[in-house]
């Protein structure tokens, strides 16, 4: 069974629904492919962080130096596993050259506009009654236990303030008032007053049964086994459930994306970086107990966010392949790091223990872009731990690509042609 479609999206995460959305906006039809369900990867168990602060990317000076240092140890928040792959020591060496300082201003100006447009997009989107995703803007806070973290963080933070983002530097006495779980370890902290966070499943979910209505055509089930090309067009998409041509096709693939066009001979340096995050309810009357803003353990690398009633922990870093099992080890680790920070109820409620992949490039931004060697391709993904903060302004990018129109922000610095 063949079909034919204007617009196919593969992936049914925070971009590829996202996309769906701006894209009907502008008139045309759409179709989504989704192998399982809609939210279904790493989309699904995120911290929910939407961080107008998060401007520099995981490669910056210092990082592959401190990977190293974690490198055997299983319990790390930056873990890369040992092992013979040719793709993995490419990645890393694109990585050791991007962690330099030139290399992270210029993706951070990058990173810093497409941040301010997805939060501009975020507040209209969460202004619509019907759409509903917990949604709030009441900043982020960072929490370090040492002076050396501290001092990191102020320089951090002096970067930042270079592309006008507010940072208000505290000590433990003012973090305590914030946060009155926090610990007496904790030496001081800074807020980011601009953030926001939400419930990462509602508004994928949500947004999914909007375009829905709005005519979007979501099959979900439906596996992309491979592209079949004529000339410089992608004919059709093999998958499971029959042949899919198109007008333009964009792949949302996240992790999966270079497995996806493995057959189209593109470079697509993505790794799956395996994330945890553990979700738990609060009893009654413990409501945000822990916190009531978003917390990131800096030392630590775990984050903590309150989700109407649940909080959830995320954290790690993993370069393991396809390895998708759960290490508890390591969850144990994280979870006894934040007990070094906040004081936590022992009688939370665990709801879901969860692990996904993360699709990191080696240079810390996203690739959002018309192929040249397909002009019915676009690519948009290689996200890493921030799809969820840019996917908005992602989807209004590649809606602006496929219809052919000039693109809000600078896209050339977004291409796979830089690999």
């Amino acid at each position: 069974m063949s079909f034919h479609k204007d617009i196919l999206i593969v992936g049914g995460g925070v971009i590829g629904v996202c996309a769906a959305y701006y894209l009907t906006q502008s008139g045309r039809q759409v179709t989504l492919l989704e192998s399982g369900d809609i939210c279904s990867g790493a989309s699904y168990g995120n911290a929910g962080f939407l961080l107008y602060s998060h401007i520099i990317p995981l490669a910056a000076p210092g990082v592959l130096g401190q990977g190293l240092k974690w490198l055997f140890d299983s319990t790390s928040p930056l873990y890369v596993k040992p092992r013979l792959n040719l793709e993995l020591a490419s990645w890393v060496w694109r990585f050791r050259g991007a962690c330099k300082e030139k290399n992270m201003r210029r993706s951070m100006g990058i990173l810093s506009d497409l941040a301010r447009e997805s939060k501009r997009l975020y507040e209209d989107l969460s202004s619509m009654k019907d759409l509903q995703f917990g949604y709030q803007s009441k900043g982020h806070l960072k929490l370090y236990r040492t002076e050396k973290g501290l001092n990191s963080g102020q320089q951090e933070a002096e970067w930042m303030k270079e592309f006008g983002i507010e940072t208000r530097i505290l000590k433990h006495a003012q973090v305590h008032e914030m946060v009155p779980v926090v610990l007496p370890d904790v030496i001081g902290g800074i807020f980011f007053p601009h953030d926001s966070h939400l419930i990462p499943h509602e508004f994928v979910t949500e947004l999914a049964d909007r375009v829905k209505k709005m005519g979007v055509d979501i099959r979900t089930g439906t596996e992309v086994l491979g592209f079949d090309v004529t000339g410089s067009e992608i004919a059709f998409l093999r998958t499971t459930r029959g042949n899919f041509s198109a007008n333009q096709i964009v792949l949302a693939g996240g992790a999966r994306s270079p497995l996806l066009i493995r057959d189209l001979n593109l470079r697509l340096p993505i790794q799956g970086a395996k994330g945890y995050s553990v979700t738990y309810r609060y009893p009654d009357g413990l409501s945000e107990k822990i916190a009531s803003i978003p917390i990131l353990l800096k030392e630590a690398a775990v984050a903590i966010t309150p989700m109407d009633g649940m909080v959830r922990f995320s954290g790690t870093l993993e370069l393991s392949g396809w390895d998708l099992s759960i290490n508890e080890k390591r969850i144990d680790a994280f979870l006894r790091n934040t007990q070094k920070y906040v004081s936590i109820p022992p009688d939370l409620e665990l709801v879901e223990i969860w692990r996904g992949l993360r699709p990191c490039t080696p240079d810390g931004l996203p690739v959002i872009c018309r192929t040249k060697r397909y002009t019915n391709l676009i690519l948009a993904t290689g996200h890493g731990t921030i799809g969820m903060g840019l996917g908005p302004v992602t989807g209004k990018l590649v809606s602006q690509i496929v219809c052919h129109e000039q693109p809000g922000l600078d896209i050339v610095p977004l291409g796979i042609e830089r690999f």
